[in-house]
C-alpha cells in the first residue's frame, strides 16, 4: 500500500469515526457548533486575510477581509434557522414525514483564489448538517487553508463537536487528493477550482457536487443608467483583483451608447488599450500553445498585468479595457479572465448585443451567470430567457450578485452551480440543504382509484393497454 492511500484511509477512518458521534446530536447542539464557527471565523477575519495574501501573493487584503465577513456572518445568517437534523417536514395529509441524514464524510476541494473563506464557507455548511469534513487545499495556499480549518476545528470541539470533524491536508500531492476522492467511504466531494479538477471529480465514483467555470457577459442595455453600470461593474470586476468566478469577464453594449459607455469607464479610471497594447497582454494572459488562462495574472492589479505585458499605462488603473469584435478560442480576451481584464463589445443593435452576450456564455461560462443593466422590463426578460446561466443579476455587481446574501436573497455560497451545460448536477447557489439526505416516512393512505380498477384487468391477457387505461377512467 502507498503512503498516499495509507493516509487517505487515516483520514477517512478518522472522519468515520467522527461520522459515528455526530449522528447522536441533536439539532440544538448542531447549531450551538456552528455558531461557535461561525464567531471564531468571524472573529479571525483580518488574520486570516493577511494570511492568505501574504502566502498566494494575490488579490486584495482588505477584500479578502470581506470574503471572511461573507462566508462566515452572512453564511451564518442564511443557514442557522434550517432544520438539518430529525424531522424537517412532516404533511399530515398526503401522510409523509421527512427526516434529515448526514451524507457522511465529506471532501472538500479549496481554490487558490479563496483560501480561507472557502474553508469557513464548507465547513459552516457540513457542521450544520454533521458531516465530518476533511480540506484538501491547494498547493500554494495551505498554509493559510490549514490556519482557517484549525480555527473553525478548534471552536466547533469547544463547543461539543466530535474529534475530527474538521481535518485538513498539511503536505498537498495530487496522490493523496485522488486517493481521498475514490475511497469507498467517502460521502461525497464537494469540489470548487478549474475544469480538470471538477472532471477529476466527477469521474471518480464518489457522489459530487463541482462548479464549473464562469465567463460572465455584461450587457448594458441602452436604458441603463451608464454612471451607474459602470460605478458596479468597477466594483465588481476589481473585487479581490477579479478572482471572484461570478465576475464581469466581458461588457456588451449597444451601439448608441457605446462612445458614452466607454467615456464613462475612463472618467471612472479604466484604460482602453489599444492594437499593440492588447497583442502585447494576449501573450501573457494565457499559457503558451494553449487556450488556458495563466495563472501568473490570476488575482494581480491592473498595473502589475501592464508592467509584465511591458506597457505604459495611468498608475491609477482599475481594470484594462479591450475592445473586441468576435468570440470564441482564438480571441483570448473574450474568455474567462480571473483579474482586472474585460473585453468590451458594441453590437449594432439589441439583437446583435444580445447574440454577443450568448456566444460569450458559451465561450466556457456556461450556466454560470449572466448580468444586465437595464430599466426595460421587456428587455430584461428577454435576457433573462435566452441566457444559459443558472443566475441572472440585473443592475447588480456580478460578483456579489452572484455569491448572494449581499443584494439579493440568493443562498449565499462559495460554491456556484452551472446546472447540466457546466457538467454540474445542480444551478443553485450551494448550501447546507445540499448535505443531506432526506429521507421519507409514508404512511398508508387508502387510495379509492386503484381499488376500483376490475380485477379482470390483470389477468386477462387479451386486454391490450388502451382498454387498460378506458377502464381506469371510466371507474376513476
Amino acid at each position: 500500500m502507498s503512503d498516499a492511500i495509507q493516509k487517505a484511509n487515516e483520514y477517512v477512518q478518522n472522519a468515520v469515526l467522527a461520522e459515528a458521534v455526530f449522528n447522536e446530536i441533536d439539532q440544538e447542539s448542531t447549531d450551538r457548533i456552528v455558531e461557535a464557527v461561525y464567531r471564531a471565523a468571524l472573529s479571525n477575519r483580518v488574520r486570516l486575510a493577511r494570511m492568505a495574501v501574504e502566502e498566494t501573493c494575490l488579490g486584495v487584503f482588505e477584500d479578502k477581509v470581506i470574503k471572511n465577513v461573507v462566508a462566515s456572518q452572512l453564511v451564518y445568517e442564511n443557514i442557522k434557522n434550517e432544520k438539518t437534523v430529525g424531522i424537517i417536514s412532516h404533511d399530515e395529509l398526503r401522510g409523509v414525514t421527512e427526516f434529515a441524514q448526514p451524507l457522511g464524510p465529506i471532501l472538500a476541494v479549496v481554490p487558490i483564489t479563496n483560501p480561507t473563506s472557502t474553508v469557513i464557507f464548507k465547513c459552516l455548511i457540513a457542521l450544520k448538517t454533521r458531516n465530518p469534513i476533511i480540506i484538501s487545499p491547494h498547493r500554494r495556499a495551505a498554509k493559510s487553508s490549514g490556519e482557517a480549518a484549525k480555527i473553525c476545528y478548534e471552536a466547533a470541539l469547544s463547543a461539543g463537536a466530535p474529534d475530527d470533524c474538521i481535518q485538513w491536508i498539511t503536505e498537498c500531492s495530487r496522490d493523496l487528493t485522488h486517493g481521498l476522492m475514490s475511497h469507498p467511504k467517502l460521502g461525497l466531494l464537494l469540489a470548487t477550482g478549474g475544469p480538470g479538477l471538477v472532471n477529476a471529480a466527477y469521474s471518480s465514483g464518489t457522489p459530487a457536487i463541482g462548479v464549473g467555470a464562469g465567463n460572465v457577459p455584461v450587457f448594458i442595455e441602452k436604458s441603463a443608467e451608464i454612471p451607474f453600470a459602470v460605478r458596479n461593474i468597477i466594483t465588481s470586476k476589481s473585487f479581490d483583483n477579479g478572482t471572484v468566478c461570478a465576475s464581469e469577464q466581458a461588457v456588451v453594449v449597444e451601439e448608441e451608447i457605446a462612445d458614452l459607455a466607454k467615456a464613462e469607464f475612463e472618467k471612472q479610471g479604466c484604460y482602453f488599450m489599444n492594437s499593440d497594447e492588447m497583442k502585447a497582454v494576449e501573450k501573457i494572459i494565457v499559457k503558451p500553445d494553449t487556450d488556458m488562462m495563466n495563472p501568473d495574472i490570476v488575482g494581480q492589479s491592473a498595473t502589475f498585468i501592464a508592467e509584465m505585458a511591458k506597457i505604459k499605462i495611468p498608475s491609477e488603473t482599475k481594470i484594462l479595457m479591450a475592445p473586441q469584435e468576435k468570440v470564441g478560442s482564438d480571441y483570448p480576451f473574450s474568455g474567462e479572465i480571473l483579474a482586472p481584464i474585460l473585453a468590451f463589445y458594441g453590437g449594432s443593435d439589441f439583437q446583435h448585443a444580445l447574440k454577443l452576450c450568448i456566444d460569450l456564455n458559451y465561450r466556457g461560462g456556461i450556466g454560470h451567470t449572466a448580468s444586465i443593466y437595464s430599466n426595460d422590463e421587456s428587455a430584461i426578460s428577454h435576457f433573462a430567457e435566452l441566457m444559459n446561466a443558472g443566475r441572472v443579476v440585473v443592475n447588480t455587481p456580478s460578483s456579489q450578485g452572484g455569491v448572494g446574501g449581499i443584494y439579493n436573497t440568493l443562498n449565499t455560497s462559495f460554491t456556484l452551480g452551472c446546472g447540466s451545460g457546466g457538467k454540474n448536477i445542480t444551478t443553485e447557489n450551494i448550501t447546507a440543504k445540499h448535505l443531506i439526505n432526506i429521507k421519507k416516512l409514508c404512511r398508508r393512505r387508502d387510495n379509492a382509484k386503484m381499488k376500483s380498477v376490475p380485477a379482470e384487468i390483470y389477468y386477462d391477457e387479451k386486454i391490450d393497454v388502451d382498454e387498460i387505461i378506458k377502464a381506469y377512467n371510466k371507474n376513476s
